[in-house]
């Protein structure tokens, strides 16, 4: 267990050594190894601390220095990410709003909160939008799958934003990841897309705070008054 443990950190810490290590070891089973983490990442509610934009930014980088087809992996994650995505609105119909209710503890109700608030901004474009904000990608389906959208407009705006955050992410891993200031600094690289990614949770979340922070202070300035 603490050896499992210790592989799964290292795609967080050391994901493009263990992502080499993987493909050295399983070869062709690396293909059904990354559409697993996609499909769990994208169709688990339980799963949203994966690795998305980065994994596929490395999988590019690596498959593009031979071993693997780089098409063939675009193929297969963005199979992994609409089915992850699908089977995510169903779970979300059939169970809504109750599975957070605090009784299982990997479904925070502060995630699907901020993904509340993510669709009130930006309607059903939030399932494209989605795909490139973590923990919120994991969510926006389930959300979607609880509220009124119905599956045909869902289906459209999930199919259109895997082929833009797979062969976007894929693509640019495949182009960009082995320019040698990229292949030396590749874990710096891999932090900085992850930073970028989380952003707009961040500025959701100041936005959040300092909404809140108004509301607070026009409260008191009544109390006052």
């Amino acid at each position: 267990m603490a050896e499992l443990w210790h592989e799964f950190l290292r795609l967080f810490t050391e994901l493009d050594v263990a992502l080499a290590e993987i493909i050295a070891r399983h070869g062709v089973w690396t293909y059904a190894i990354l559409f697993a983490i996609v499909f769990a990442e994208t169709g688990l509610v339980v799963t949203p601390f994966l690795p998305g934009d980065s994994l596929l930014f490395a999988a590019g980088a690596l498959a593009a220095q031979g071993g693997l087809s780089v098409p063939l992996m675009m193929v297969l994650l963005f199979v992994a990410a609409v089915l992850g995505d699908a089977l995510n609105y169903h779970i979300g119909k059939a169970i809504g709003p109750p599975a957070f209710s605090g009784r299982y503890r990997f479904l925070k109700r502060s995630h699907l909160e901020k993904t509340q608030r993510f669709f009130e901004k930006h309607g059903g474009k939030a399932i494209i939008y989605a795909r490139f904000v973590p923990i919120v990608r994991t969510f926006a389906p389930f959300v979607a799958g609880v509220g009124t959208m119905s599956y045909g407009r869902f289906l459209a705006f999930n199919v259109i934003g895997a082929v833009l955050w797979v062969v976007g992410f894929v693509g640019a891993g495949a182009l960009f990841g082995n320019i040698p200031i990229v292949r030396n600094n590749f874990s710096k690289v891999i932090l900085l897309i992850i930073v970028v990614s989380v952003l707009p949770i961040a500025w959701e979340a100041f936005g959040a705070w300092r909404a809140a922070r108004r509301e607070r202070l026009r409260a008191a300035g009544k109390a006052e008054g």
